[in-house]
């Protein structure tokens, strides 16, 4: 009997490879949707990260005050122009009306317009506003301008190298908008800017806020600055001199109260005048000449070698070593007391105190004044003074008369402060308080003892009264002083410069309670030459004008 055949195998394994089918190409389907959709969204992803930006938002930045709060710099409102240069029909005329009006350099600007592919380009930052709704007006398709921060220096030359300037990132790149650039620039803010394709914003959210700057508020009193730097101006044209500088110190808390050159700059065309810059009160060191000699009496006086009413018969020349040290003016042969040395500025008499005191104890009292170190002064570029790295028998008889050494206008102030400062030596500074905090600045210590500078003092006295200080007697005051005269080195061919000289003076006011320390250096001047008749009457100027805003009676 033969078996039947099953009709159900064929069909059911037809079912299973249908479905199997399905089932392989349902997941090649689903695998390929799931591709598409990760391809997308990196997509969206790669286009919203071209679209959105994080940027940068600069902080509001810090006022720089005199110490009553008169504004020396602020931030101001200016513009930025820039242009779209791939919407710019006509490049060439674009940045040639462009560079006109703004006064920009054509060439650079017509490059960066003739960039087809940019969507943005500078044309010139620091605008003032009308000049920059000017610039709109030409009617240039793809040129626009944005806010931004400038600096403004309301008083203009007052303080002007001390104060600095800040250059058209913001960035402060001179004076003290340089040395405080961080305090004064604040943090800044971030935020997020999303564009459509075309490059327009669409919408700016602010992620970090800018933190502004704090405010700086100075020693200096912007009317005797003023006053220092009128006078100043009148000595360089008088004279037809270089350069000159003044400082008006306190000696009883090392606060700065003026710091003056001349010529004069701009502090809003800063970068006009390069050679009128820089601060000469603490870039350039000079040979001091006789104004040194308070620091040859003070330490023959401390070291016990002499007192002040010890004679010395002084010739009208002495040879020390190899050189010949003469007087300033011809004489006969005198005795001089040691006030009288100081008083009548005496070289052959510094030169005899020198050979007293030796090389050893020079180099030791020239470091114990700080005339070998900076003062540390809260300002940039401050340079060290230069001692003679060798010295000969004759050395010591040139240094003593402020030959052979140099030093820097604010070490010789800060010198004479410790002097009339009962002996005590304070740091020199510029800065009273930033933002809430009160600046304390550290370092006093003791030069002289406390007999000493009253003995000096009253030879500085001398000085004025009766010596070569004359032109510095202030009616009403009693007043102490040392004039100096010194040769300039000649760089290039050694030795010293013929008829190029500076004239310095060095005044303490009132006398019998010091307020005021006043130094006036004038760089070269013609004609007259020596200290008493070129800087005592420009510092007398000074001090005059200081006693009198600042209401200081006579004791």
């Amino acid at each position: 009997m033969a078996h039947p055949r099953s009709t159900g195998g064929a069909p059911d394994g037809r079912i299973r490879l249908v479905r199997l089918l399905i089932v392989v190409a349902f997941v090649a389907i689903a695998g390929r949707a799931m591709a598409l959709t990760a391809t997308s969204s990196g997509l969206a992803a790669a286009a919203d990260s071209q679209q959105q930006r994080t940027i940068e938002v600069r902080a509001h930045r810090g006022q720089i005050v005199d110490r009553t709060g008169e504004v020396l710099a602020a931030a101001k409102e200016m513009r930025t122009v820039w242009a779209t240069p791939r919407e710019i029909k006509d490049p060439v005329d674009a940045a040639t009306r462009l560079a006109k009006l703004l006064k920009v350099p054509r060439k650079p600007l017509l490059r960066a317009l003739s960039d087809r592919g940019s969507w943005y380009a500078v044309v010139a930052r620091g605008v003032e506003p009308a000049l920059a709704q000017r610039a709109l007006d030409l009617g240039i398709v793809g040129v626009g301008a944005s806010a931004e921060e400038g600096r403004d220096y309301p008083k203009r030359s007052v303080a002007a190298q001390v104060v600095g300037f800040v250059g058209t990132e913001g960035k402060g790149l001179a004076g003290l908008e340089y040395q405080y650039d961080e305090v004064l620039a604040g943090t800044p803010g971030k935020e997020l800017v999303v564009k459509d394709p075309a490059g327009r914003a669409l919408k700016t959210e602010r992620l970090v806020a800018p933190q502004a700057g704090k405010t700086i508020r100075l020693t200096l009193d912007q009317y005797i600055q003023a006053e220092a730097e009128r006078a100043l101006v009148d000595a360089v044209r008088h004279y037809k001199a270089k350069a000159a500088v003044a400082i008006v110190l306190d000696p009883k808390t090392g606060e700065i109260l003026a710091m003056a050159n001349a010529p004069l700059i701009n502090a809003n065309a800063f970068g006009k005048r390069p050679e009128y810059q820089r601060n000469r009160v603490v870039t350039d060191s000079f040979e001091p000449g006789s104004i040194f000699k308070v620091l040859t009496v003070s330490a023959a006086l401390e070291e016990g070698l002499v007192t002040p009413s010890k004679s010395f018969v002084l010739p009208y020349r002495l040879k020390v070593g190899d050189k010949w040290i003469r007087e300033s003016h011809p004489r006969g042969t005198q005795r001089f007391t040691v006030r009288q040395i100081l008083a009548q500025s005496s070289n052959v008499g510094a030169a005899v105190l020198g050979k007293m005191l030796g090389e050893e104890k020079l180099k030791t009292w020239i470091q114990r004044f700080g005339f070998v170190a900076r003062t540390g002064l809260d300002f940039p570029g401050e340079v060290a003074g230069l001692m003679p790295g060798f010295w000969s028998v004759a050395t010591t008889g040139n240094v003593p008369m402020g030959q052979g050494i140099s030093v820097t206008p604010i070490q010789i102030a800060a010198a004479y402060a410790a002097v009339a400062n009962d002996g005590v030596w304070l740091k020199p500074h510029l800065v009273a308080q930033i933002g809430e905090t009160v600046v304390n600045p550290s370092g006093a210590r003791r030069v002289l003892s406390s007999e000493v500078s009253r003995q000096v003092l009253g030879m500085m006295n001398d000085a004025v009264m009766e010596g070569t200080g004359t032109a510095f007697q202030i009616s009403g005051y009693k007043a102490a002083g040392k004039t100096g005269t010194a040769q300039k080195a000649d760089l290039q061919r050694g030795g010293y410069a013929a008829g190029r000289y500076v004239a310095s003076f060095v005044g303490v006011v009132p006398s019998d309670d010091p307020r005021l320390v006043v130094l006036v250096a004038v760089d070269e001047p013609s004609g007259a030459i020596y200290g008493g008749a070129v800087a005592a009457p420009t510092a007398k100027r000074i001090a005059e004008f200081a006693l009198q805003h600042l209401k200081i009676a006579p004791p």
